[in-house]
């Protein structure tokens, strides 16, 4: 009889990368523990077979369910830049003191491995491209929490001896990616606005360079993170490798849709890198490779989120 797999629990299962990351899991046949607030994620995005609990990561809830886990992984954040930067002291709440209760509580369970989520925004000043892990160059108050976020695991290390992987993340997508944001994820905004007749919105001039990378090559690293021991107590970049223009993305939504709309442009987001770059050497190096192309993948972003409007899940935007 083969060993049982390691209970997993998820911190934010109901957003993008966590709900993603709970249906794999699922279908590999883990047994799933799922805790978000749904102050951002939604419930129907969540697997059924997930024993999910509405909690706070903050709260001491959280800390007793952390017991029943062998492999934890900490997404849940405060995630929107331009929100964070508005509200300082709960992006610190949230992201710092919401990470301390966590890992503090998986260091007294004496958890297997803690993998949590950084940010490729710890890379806002730089001007190395590709930027390999060394560089560390917060800015914003959101790339700033994150920055504690990654001392503390360092911390957490050296002075308990948790096992820790750290993740960092640059441009996310596939289905679910988060459209309800305060200022939504360039993707997400142009096939909506495209969908329902609207003139999606540029802030710039659409020369921005983003390295963007698909959900499922993010969760065939998270699977790996759960055994394999040469990535313990390190921090990876997870991304293409390859950087595209906004106006290049939306040239390939209006081809994959057959419709071409004027978009609307808007003065920049304040401080915001004109371009992002990942080097991921050492991701490559421990056995991980990205597979889906920029076009595949926005190609099955599109079919998620007509399925969504016609299932009346996706609020059509009035023009503003």
């Amino acid at each position: 009889m083969g060993r049982s797999k390691p209970k997993v629990l998820i911190t934010g299962v109901a957003g993008f990368i966590g709900s993603n990351l709970a249906d794999r899991l699922v279908r590999e046949g883990y047994p799933v523990i799922g805790v978000d607030d749904l102050s951002a994620g939604i419930l129907e995005q969540v697997p059924e077979e997930v024993d999910f609990h509405q909690l706070d990561v903050r709260g001491s809830e959280t800390r007793a369910l952390i017991n029943e886990a062998d492999i934890v992984f900490h997404l849940a954040a405060k995630n929107c830049i331009s929100d964070c930067q508005i509200h300082p002291y709960e992006t610190l709440d949230i992201n710092v003191v919401g990470f301390v209760n966590v890992f503090d509580a998986a260091r007294a369970a004496g958890v297997r491995r803690v993998i949590y989520a950084e940010s490729s925004a710890i890379y806002e000043g730089t001007e190395i491209l590709p930027t390999p892990e060394s560089d560390f160059m917060p800015e914003s108050i959101y790339s700033i929490s994150k920055a504690a976020d990654h001392l503390l695991a360092k911390a957490y290390q050296t002075t308990y001896g948790m096992t820790t992987v750290g993740l960092r993340y640059f441009n996310a997508y596939g289905p679910r990616q988060d459209y309800r944001r305060v200022v939504p994820p360039v993707m997400s905004a142009f096939i909506i606005s495209l969908l329902t007749d609207q003139a999606p919105r540029i802030f710039g001039d659409g020369t921005k360079r983003r390295d963007f990378v698909h959900v499922d090559d993010l969760n065939d690293f998270h699977l790996l993170c759960i055994d394999s021991p040469n990535v313990i107590n390190r921090v990876f970049n997870l991304g293409s490798g390859v950087n595209h223009s906004v106006h290049e993305v939306y040239d390939i939504v209006c081809e994959i849709l057959g419709r071409k709309v004027q978009p609307r442009f808007l003065p920049d987001m304040p401080g915001e890198a004109l371009a992002n770059l990942a080097d991921i050497t050492q991701a490559r190096n421990v056995g991980w490779h990205p597979r889906i192309h920029l076009r595949e993948g926005l190609a099955g972003m599109v079919e998620f989120i007509q399925r969504e409007i016609t299932a009346g899940r996706v609020a059509v935007p009035t023009a503003n």
